[in-house]
């Protein structure tokens, strides 16, 4: 019995590892599709109506979510180094101070994510003016006191 434990164990984790990986493809192939789908209907649906169609979002397109959120390289950093920290403090209390220097590995993954987040995570986001058409498109043409602007009344 324990001989073929010992054979299931390595089997097991590179078909679930695998499966996980092919089952994550997957899943994002399907989210993609089902938003393409979605926008699609969308846009067709304002055709129909004769509504002006909003522009297409920048990263709709690319294969990634665009521009990852800040707070998630922080997060990332910190759990790496807390990681590293207690995996390196746990090995040199049990006397393997020997073991313990291969916690610097997360512990240089997370200063690599913090230091990535110093840099990077606190730029500004860009600030895009969108052109502006001839005709009223809704609440930007309307001036802080609700009203309509006066080039629109014809003064």
């Amino acid at each position: 019995m324990e001989k073929i434990l010992g054979i299931m164990i390595p089997i097991l984790s590179i078909v679930l590892g695998l499966g996980t990986a092919m089952l994550s493809i997957y899943l994002s192939y399907r989210k993609r599709k089902e938003m393409f789908n979605l926008y699609h209907q969308e846009r067709m649906a304002a055709l129909d109506k004769g509504v002006e169609l909003p522009p297409i979002p920048d990263g709709f397109f690319s294969a990634g979510n665009g521009r990852r959120a800040n707070g998630r390289d922080l997060l990332r950093g910190l759990v790496w180094l807390f990681v590293g920290l207690g995996l390196g403090v746990a090995l040199f209390a049990n006397g393997r101070a020997k073991y313990a220097l291969f916690a610097l590995i997360p512990v240089g993954i997370g200063l690599a994510y913090l230091i990535y987040y110093g840099i990077e995570g606190r730029r500004e986001p860009d600030t895009r003016e969108e052109p502006k058409s001839a005709a009223p498109t809704g609440l930007g043409d309307l001036d802080r006191r609700g009203g309509a602007k006066p080039t629109e009344l014809g003064t």
